[in-house]
């Protein structure tokens, strides 16, 4: 931390105040271009501890700290190396980062992820570059670095020897070298087909066996820097007698393209040099030089025929390209080196990968068309026509999707959404890509749908009929009504209520009521069909939606005649005979006068009745039930008329007493009797002295009762004396 404080403060003291403005200028720039692109760029260096602040991402999305809770800021990124502040909207380091493990030897290295965004709906790409800090120290392959120097070696000559190795990159890899002093040795440096310096070691002075076999000599290393590492080695020269041909590779640098998934064993190159020496100084050995130890596990070399083969699986995903360097050393220990590039193609060995960044589940069956309901991230690892993907839905919903920037897709709405039809969607997001053979993978949304009260309730029938039998207890079930609402909860929750009757049933309200929850209508009283026949409510069915919607039913109730009312005379009637008898000074009641010269078949009068009832039940039929002389008079069955059944004779008794009973043809049947009067006689004036012995005869019958009555007054008194008496001579014998 302190080392980047330091590098910091240098950097500042180069730009100066100048530019300071300038950095300035530039960031506002770059600021403007990232907003303008819907991108965000960052850059930190390698080695930040956990927490460290990376930058305002809130601030640079145009985010104030008010609508942090609103958007719900988060990150999508697999391995979650930031993290975000939800108070402050800040993004910080959520673990060390070390860019040669995230990037090995590549030139930029950069995390890449997205920032979702909510209310509304939002994506935006984040690219944090990291930058590389001198944190690799120079290392060889080797603790000492031997080398064989032939003592006849004329000065002048140069050994190669091995580089050292630096993991940075940048100016934080260029290596320069320094060797101990020493008279009969100096370093010069030559140019590697890579651009970076290769030791040599230069003979300056002519070696003598016999006075010194070996030197110790110290090769260091120096980065570039700031402040530089170093590492060094130890290179100890052997004085040996004649090997005076280094081997020679045929060429200096060999490249090689291969492709990816090759099997273990496969042929990558062959390496060749010659050496014309003769016997073990001219046997030739290759070997690798100074490699990382992940080459020694992906490619191997024989020793002696120079072949180079996979060892381990090679991955363009992981690394498209290798370089490294060969050995070859002849049996006296000259050594040369080469330069070995491999390439590895890509193969459309990875299937697109779908990530589901954001659902909207459930989503209201009221969405407009082209709402977002779904976010996706869609990501092949392969290169090329294999890593270009084309996204499709399959599947029977009113949903499509579309491409957004970054290999970001969105789920959207292309139809209205009806809940009631369907309560939820089921696609597959199919994602392939464009090799050959082209790779696909698939990913299931299912999306709810939720209610909204846009259905009315609707009656089962729009009219309903229903048949209640008179003189019904109040309270009883007249019919159920019911109505269906195709929504859901509160929505499809159902009401009934009376909305009103027919202006021609007047009162029918109060007639009926409604039971809000099941539709039963019940009778609020006893209905009579001689009152009202019939009638209509209109219910109205009711849901509990917000706003309420409504539908209204008629309801037409026809009341059923019962047998309730029994027949009623109107002639001849009790009270018109009583009238009649009033009128005449209470001589007699009403009669009928018949001429003794009547033939059969003559009209002596017509019993009239009524009945209140309807249908059979006022259905009336007329018999003769008890006359003075029975086969003197009929009855017409169905019209009530009386008529002499045969020729009236001088036998007949002048006055003649007719009770004839009316009935219906209810279940039971209900009847009632008419008594008529009739005087056998050629004219009014014949017929008048028998209308006076009958009302004589009447009131000598009346007071005959009369004595009669009082008699049996008189016997209930005398036994209530006695009875008196018998209990108190009880009572005082018992004491």
């Amino acid at each position: 931390e302190r080392r980047r404080q330091r590098m910091a403060v240098r950097r500042r003291q180069r730009r100066g105040p100048g530019g300071g403005r300038a950095l300035l200028a530039a960031l506002l720039l770059c600021v403007w271009c990232r907003a303008a692109a819907e991108r965000v760029r960052y850059a930190i260096p390698e080695e930040l501890g956990r927490g460290s602040l990376v930058g305002p991402l809130a601030r640079d999305l145009g985010l104030s700290a008010d609508e942090l809770p609103a958007r719900k800021l988060r990150l999508s990124e697999e391995k979650q190396f930031f993290t975000v502040n939800e108070e402050n909207g800040n993004l910080y380091v959520n673990e060390r980062l070390d860019r040669e493990e995230m990037c090995g030897e590549s030139a930029t290295c950069s995390v890449n992820f997205e920032v979702l965004l909510q209310n509304p709906l939002n994506v935006f790409h984040v690219e944090v570059s990291i930058e590389d800090v001198n944190d690799n120290s120079p290392t060889f392959s080797k603790a000492t670095l031997e080398l064989e120097i032939g003592e006849w070696t004329l000065p002048g000559a140069r050994f190669l020897l091995e580089m050292a190795r630096d993991a940075d990159l940048g100016s934080n890899s260029l290596l320069t070298y320094q060797l101990t002093h020493n008279p009969s040795f100096t370093l010069a440096m030559k140019e590697s087909p890579g651009g970076k310096n290769q030791p040599e070691l230069v003979l300056e002075k002519a070696l003598d066996r016999e006075k010194q076999s070996s030197f110790d000599l110290v090769l260091t290393a120096v980065d570039s820097g700031d402040p530089a590492r170093s590492g060094t080695v130890q290179v100890r020269v052997n004085v040996t007698d004649a090997n005076d041909n280094p081997p020679v590779f045929s060429k200096a640098v060999y490249e090689a393209r291969v492709a990816e998934n090759l099997p273990a064993g496969s042929l990558v190159l062959r390496v060749a040099a010659t050496d014309a020496d003769a016997g073990d100084n001219g046997r030739v050995f290759y070997s690798f030089g100074h490699v990382p130890e992940s080459i020694r596990t992906l490619f191997t070399i024989d020793s002696e025929s120079g072949e180079v083969r996979t060892t381990g699986p090679l991955d363009y995903e992981g690394k498209s390209k290798y370089n490294f360097r060969l050995e070859a050393r002849d049996g006296g220990g000259v050594t040369d080196l080469c330069e070995v590039q491999i390439d590895i193609t890509d193969e459309n060995d990875n299937a697109p990968e779908i990530t589901i960044l954001s659902l909207s589940s459930p989503v209201p069956e009221d969405a407009p068309v082209g709402t977002v309901v779904a976010l996706l991230k869609v990501r092949d690892r392969d290169s090329g026509e294999n890593g270009q993907v084309s996204c499709e839905l399959s599947g029977e919903a009113p949903l499509s999707i579309v491409a957004s920037s970054g290999g970001s897709y969105k789920v959207v709405t292309a139809g209205a959404l009806d809940r009631e039809q369907a309560s939820e969607h089921r696609v597959t997001v199919v994602a392939r890509d464009r090799g050959r053979p082209a790779l696909w993978s698939s990913r299931e949304l299912v999306l709810e749908v939720s209610d909204v009260n846009d259905n009315a309730p609707v009656f089962e029938e729009a009219a309903y009929s229903a048949y209640v039998a008179e003189n019904n207890a109040a309270g009883a079930l007249v019919l159920r009504v019911q109505a269906r609402d195709a929504d859901a909860g509160a929505n499809g929750r159902v009401s009934y209520w009376l909305a009103g009757g027919s202006a021609g049933a007047a009162g029918a309200a109060p007639l009926v009521s409604v039971e809000a929850r099941s539709g039963a209508l019940y009778a609020q009283r006893s209905l009579d069909y001689e009152q009202c026949r019939e009638f209509t409510v209109a219910v109205r069915a009711q849901d509990g939606g917000s706003p309420a919607r409504s539908s209204t039913a008629t309801v037409r109730v026809f009341v059923l005649d019962r047998n309730d009312n029994a027949p009623r005379v109107l002639w001849p009637a009790a009270a018109a005979a009583a009238a009649a008898g009033e009128a005449a000074g209470g001589a007699a009641a009403p009669f009928e006068v018949v001429p003794r010269s009547a033939e059969a078949g003559y009209l002596v009068a017509k019993v009239v009745a009524v009945d209140a009832d309807a249908g059979r039940n006022a259905w009336l039929s007329y018999e003769l039930v008890q006359a003075s002389e029975p086969a003197l008079f009929r009855v017409g069955l169905h019209s009530g008329e009386v008529r002499t059944a045969r020729a009236v004779s001088e036998r007949d008794a002048a006055k003649q007493r007719v009770v004839a009973v009316v009935k219906d043809h209810g279940q039971p049947a209900l009847s009632a009797t008419a008594t008529l009067h009739v005087v056998l006689a050629e004219s009014l004036q014949e017929a008048l002295p028998e209308l006076s012995e009958r009302a004589a005869g009447a009131e000598a019958a009346a007071a005959e009762l009369q004595f009669y009555l009082v008699l049996a007054l008189a016997l209930l008194s005398a036994l209530l004396v006695l009875s008196v008496a018998l209990a108190v001579l009880a009572r005082l014998r018992r004491a």
